[in-house]
């Protein structure tokens, strides 16, 4: 079963249909939203989506609304806080790679205005294409996390079916796909 066909058998206020319906696959504008998602995905990793949807607000709270530059700043309490912190996945090597990559998207924005106009810049490529980028940039961003992160976004295909009518929804409003 595709996952929007999984999604569509779903209630509506079904944390994984919301997501479904309002959020994958669709552009996102803000750095700082752009990094929460980044955040989110590393944090998935070894664990169901459904356990990271539970856990957003948490996340989003515990990161600052994933402020970028808060996020850089952190230091050793705050990794400590974070490391006691029950809402959310308390795994150290996540939290520092977190923090080091958002010291990395703020070079990035230094360099090219906001961390999304260098995604805008680096597309078109294929997942195998972001995920050597991202790894030369980034840690902790193995090759299903880049691709869930970039399809989450809007940036390679595959987040819903065409049959599925968040399809053209995600279509019609994403100018990354419109200016191909």
């Amino acid at each position: 079963m595709s996952y929007c066909n999984y999604c569509h058998e779903l209630p509506p206020t079904d944390l994984n249909r919301i997501y479904h319906d309002e959020h994958y696959g669709f552009y996102i504008q803000s750095d700082d939203e752009l990094f929460g998602r980044l955040i989110l995905e590393i944090n998935q990793a070894g664990l169901s989506w459904a356990t990271i949807l539970k856990k957003e607000l948490n996340f989003r709270t515990a990161f600052d609304q994933f402020s970028i530059v808060k996020i850089a700043a952190y230091n050793q309490g705050k990794v400590d806080e974070l490391l006691q912190d029950v809402g959310i996945i308390r795994n150290k090597l996540k939290i520092n790679a977190v923090i080091y990559n958002a010291n990395q998207v703020l070079e990035i924005q230094k360099e090219h205005g906001s961390f999304g106009n260098w995604l805008k810049k680096n597309h078109p490529k294929n997942k195998e294409e972001w995920v050597r980028l991202f790894k030369k940039n980034f840690k902790f961003v193995g090759g299903e996390i880049v691709n869930e992160f970039f399809m989450s976004i809007g940036f390679l295909p595959g987040a819903h079916s065409i049959d599925c009518p968040i399809y053209s929804k995600q279509q019609e409003n994403n100018p990354v796909w419109l200016s191909l």
